[in-house]
């Protein structure tokens, strides 16, 4: 049985056309439609021409969004002797060793993101059935294994994020907040849009590019007209 809309949505739905919308022109439509009475996410769902079943068409990277996320991003690191202290200095809100793997073994899991260090890893395994569910799991294609500790964590708390194509070739990936600069969420959905481009995967055949809807956390569905998004300078969006 259907869901039944709430007359809230049923109204932010009559704004939307369904027809592609050009970037801009979708952003403004989404802010207008974030009227949730909590601070909304900007939204990005891109189905993609790919089928993830096979390894050549997976696509798992991250993105750098220039105008930040609008998150406070909670960073643990686990690291052994003096790298526990480097991750401490650069702002980790959490850094340890054995004892932090079992603090999350015994379901500790106060952090957004989970950076170790590679000498690390055969221990941090243990952790994949508690984290991979959750996405927290560290893997270096996602930049969370690394001993540039300081690096890592100061691109990820300024709003670095790690994403994936879901099994049926969709990545959903939040771009910043609602309450953003239109102009500052083009920025941010541009550089996703570049870097999903640069990591197209090797065995991507035909037409890469499905769709695109943006949306409000509690808003209607936007989409996107890609070619408009795809053939805009990046020095425009900026």
């Amino acid at each position: 049985m259907p869901k039944k809309l709430s007359r809230r949505l049923q109204e932010l739905q009559s704004k939307v056309e369904e027809r592609p919308y050009e970037p801009t022109e979708a952003l403004k439509l989404l802010k207008e439609t974030a009227t949730a009475k909590f601070p909304e996410s900007a939204e990005a769902h891109i189905r993609l021409g790919i089928d993830p079943k096979y390894t050549d068409q997976q696509l798992r990277t991250t993105v750098s969004l220039p105008k930040g996320t609008g998150q406070v991003v909670r960073v643990a690191v686990i690291a052994k002797g003096e790298k526990v202290t480097e991750a401490t200095n650069a702002g980790a809100d959490i850094a340890g060793s054995e004892e932090l793997i079992g603090e999350i073994q015994n379901g500790m899991m106060d952090f957004d993101r989970l950076i170790a260090t590679p000498d690390m890893m055969p221990q941090v395994a243990k952790l994949g059935r508690l984290l991979g569910p959750r996405g927290l799991m560290p893997s270096p294609k996602g930049g969370t294994v690394t001993f540039d500790l300081t690096q890592a964590i100061e691109e990820f708390k300024a709003g670095k994020l790690e994403f994936r194509a879901d099994r049926t070739g969709i990545v959903h990936v939040m771009f910043g907040k609602a309450s953003f600069p239109a102009e500052d969420l083009l920025v941010n959905l541009k550089s996703l849009q570049e870097t999903i481009d640069r990591n197209r995967p090797s065995g991507a055949k035909g037409r890469f590019w499905r769709s695109i809807f943006i949306s409000a956390t509690m808003g209607p569905a936007i989409e996107v007209d890609i070619p408009s998004l795809r053939d805009m300078k990046a020095a425009e969006a900026a």
